[in-house]
């Protein structure tokens, strides 16, 4: 069958969801076609490590409403080819969708253990993950939480919360090595032990098979740990094979410009998968954070129905960490000059990250309402140091 769009959106993630809406808030009679590769329609992605357990939303709660822009969804389908000549791509099912203009937000993909331990091992990223692990994830059951990044720590979190008993694997040092200072990683480290997380830095999974009722997991330390389930949080990698495919310029996702379009004249690129320029950092970037993909899905949605303009954001991120929280603009790395403002050591206060002088990357701890005045800091020439920046971003009483 061939389907024919003025816009056609590759994803149907949060960025494409953005996008819909967008396009026909600019143009009334848009013919938009969505195609995904899951069955679900655009969904927020935060919720399912995060509020869903908590029991502050629900599945219905987390759909983004993309019905109502009147796009037509094509869901449960991959796209395996692109012609940018022709202004045609296929899908894995024979179907075929001609384009006047088209928008990849392919998201991407979870990078995988080394080892398939059947329906209990689970590499977390959609809702179909989420209800695979909700399925054994019950109070007192045995579960490994595999990575100590941001979703590893956050499922962790979530986790205990529900009376799971959770052993958390990690290769590094500590929780958020390399992006939490030192003090504050090794409290958090305590702080998880401290509500019922079993912490074990250093380690890394090289094996694991499937068990009666559960899976067996072969450590590299030599330990062999029978857990209920496997939940893997191992980081992604952007979904550019389409994109390679069809010629497109591609380094570590696919290389937008200013205004979010790719080396093709009628392609956009947005969320996950888009290779962008921060003007604020002045160096590229690739987030995969939710305000990126919202913010950058909105601005590539209005482009191509004609209202371009520049994408100058730079995204934030947020996590929730047991009654911990924190926002975050910027990089977040130790190997820049670190300076630390506390309130109350590792319990609030904000996180400098300086190049320079410069400020790179802010962490506002338990700190809120801040988001916009951490951003015109990292706009700012400075130079700035520990005296200039004491008590410079306070909380909003």
């Amino acid at each position: 069958m061939e389907h024919t769009h003025d816009y056609l959106i590759i994803g149907a993630g949060m960025a494409a969801g953005a996008a819909a809406k967008a396009i026909r808030e600019t143009d009334a009679a848009a013919n938009i076609g969505i195609v995904g590769a899951e069955v679900q329609p655009p969904y927020q992605r935060p919720p399912l490590s995060k509020a869903l357990w908590k029991g502050d939303k629900t599945l219905d709660d987390i759909d983004l409403g993309t019905a109502t822009t009147g796009a037509q969804l094509h869901l449960g389908r991959r796209l395996e080819s692109l012609d940018r000549v022709a202004h045609v791509a296929r899908d894995d099912r024979g179907d075929s969708y001609r384009y006047r203009r088209l928008l990849l937000a392919t998201g991407a993909t979870p990078r995988r253990l080394p080892f398939e331990g059947g329906e209990r091992v689970i590499h977390f990223r959609t809702v179909d993950d989420y209800q695979a692990l909700r399925r054994f994830a019950v109070a007192g059951a045995h579960v490994a939480v595999i990575g100590g990044g941001f979703i590893g720590c956050e499922l962790a979190a979530s986790l205990c919360s529900i009376g799971c008993k959770v052993t958390l694997l990690f290769p590094g040092e500590t929780i958020g090595a390399g992006r939490y200072p030192d003090r504050l990683a090794l409290y958090l480290d305590e702080y998880y032990r401290n509500h019922g997380a079993d912490v074990r830095s250093g380690v890394r999974v090289v094996d694991g098979s499937a068990a009666d009722g559960g899976v067996n997991l072969v450590l590299s330390d030599g330990t062999v740990m029978l857990v209920e389930a496997a939940v893997a949080g191992l980081g992604v990698t952007p979904n550019t094979a389409l994109a390679e495919q069809a010629g497109l310029a591609v380094d570590n996702g696919i290389v937008v410009d200013a205004y979010l379009r790719s080396s093709d004249a009628d392609i956009w690129a947005a969320g996950d998968v888009a290779n962008f320029h921060s003007a604020a950092l002045d160096r590229r970037l690739r987030v995969e954070h939710e305000d990126a993909a919202l913010g950058m899905g909105r601005l590539a949605g209005r482009a191509m129905a004609g209202a371009e303009e520049a994408y100058t954001t730079l995204p934030f991120f947020y996590s929730d960490l047991f009654d911990l929280g924190y926002e975050a603009v910027g990089l977040l790395d130790t190997r820049l000059q670190v300076i630390e403002d506390w309130r109350e050591p590792n319990r609030e206060g904000v996180v400098y990250y300086l190049d320079g002088g410069r400020v790179r990357g802010v962490l506002l701890w338990n700190v809120w309402d801040q988001v916009d005045a951490a951003r015109e800091l990292i706009a700012e020439s400075g130079p700035f140091d520990a005296a200039s920046l004491r008590g410079r971003l306070p909380r909003k009483a």
